[in-house]
C-alpha cells in the first residue's frame, strides 16, 4: 500500500483520535441525542468529536481553516480547509445501526486532495490522497481500490439513501426513471453507497441533497479509484 502523505497520514491519525471517542458511545444507554435545527438528530459524541478534532488541527495545522457539521466554518473553500462529518449517519448511530463513519477531508482552494471515511463499527476504514491512489482496511488488511469497468447503465448496480430527497427536489419521477434503467438497485446509503463504488462493488451512487462534509473525502476516494465524481449538474467536485 505504501506510506500515506503527511496530510492522508494526519487525516488517519485524526480517524483513530475520532474512532476512540465515537465506539464508546455507539449503543451507551446514556448517549445525549438533540434535535437541531433542520431536525436531525446531533448526539453528545458528535459534538465530542468535532470538538478533539478542531483542537488536534489548532495544534498542529494552525494555519489551516476548519468546517465542520456541528461547529459550522468559513466555507469560501480557499487555500488549505479541513472538513469533519464527526458521524455521518447519526440516525443509525442512535439506533444501533453500524452503518456509521467518521469522514474526514483537506481541501486545496475547494479540492479535495485527502481524505478518510473511518467506520470501525464495520472494521472498515477507506482513505485516499492526491496521486497516491484510493485504499480500504478492512480488520486490518489493506488493499488498492478501483472502480468498476461497467460502462452499460442497464448493467450497472447503482445505491442511494432515501427518496424524500428526490420529491424535495421535485426530481422522485427523474429518478424512479433512474432507477428502472439499471440492472439493480439498492440503498445502502450515507458514505457506504461511494465507498463501494470505489471498492468496485457499486456502479453509481446519486444524492439530490448533501453538504459538503458529507461528500469531501469521498470525492477523492471514488476520483483516486478512477471514477467520476459530479454535482446532479454535472459540475465536478463535492
Amino acid at each position: 500500500m505504501g506510506e500515506p502523505p503527511d496530510d492522508a497520514a494526519l487525516a488517519l491519525a485524526l480517524a483513530d483520535q475520532a474512532d476512540a471517542l465515537t465506539m464508546p458511545r455507539f449503543g451507551a444507554v446514556d448517549l445525549r441525542v438533540d434535535t437541531k435545527p433542520d431536525l436531525t438528530p446531533v448526539t453528545d459524541a458528535d459534538r465530542t468529536v468535532e470538538a478533539d478534532l478542531r483542537k488536534t488541527l489548532a495544534e498542529l495545522r494552525a494555519e489551516d481553516a476548519v468546517v465542520g457539521e456541528e461547529y459550522g466554518g468559513a466555507t469560501e473553500f480557499t487555500g488549505r480547509q479541513w472538513v469533519i462529518d464527526p458521524i455521518d449517519g447519526t440516525k443509525n448511530f442512535v439506533r444501533g445501526v453500524p452503518v456509521w463513519a467518521t469522514l474526514i477531508a483537506l481541501l486545496d482552494d475547494g479540492v479535495p486532495v485527502a481524505g478518510v471515511v473511518s467506520a470501525p463499527a464495520l472494521n472498515r476504514r477507506w482513505w485516499a490522497a492526491l496521486g497516491h491512489g484510493a485504499h480500504v482496511i478492512v480488520a486490518g488488511t489493506p488493499r488498492r481500490l478501483y472502480v468498476s469497468d461497467v460502462d452499460d447503465l442497464t448493467a450497472a448496480s447503482l445505491s442511494f439513501s432515501s427518496l424524500s430527497g428526490w420529491a424535495k427536489r421535485r426530481l422522485r419521477e427523474k429518478f424512479v426513471e433512474l432507477t428502472d434503467s439499471v440492472w439493480r438497485v439498492r440503498a445502502y446509503g450515507d458514505f457506504l453507497s461511494y465507498c463501494f463504488v470505489a471498492e468496485g462493488a457499486v456502479d453509481v451512487a446519486v444524492e439530490p441533497e448533501v453538504s459538503v462534509w458529507d461528500l469531501a473525502p469521498l470525492d477523492i476516494l471514488v476520483r483516486e479509484a478512477g471514477g467520476t465524481f459530479t454535482g446532479l449538474d454535472g459540475v465536478a467536485g463535492p
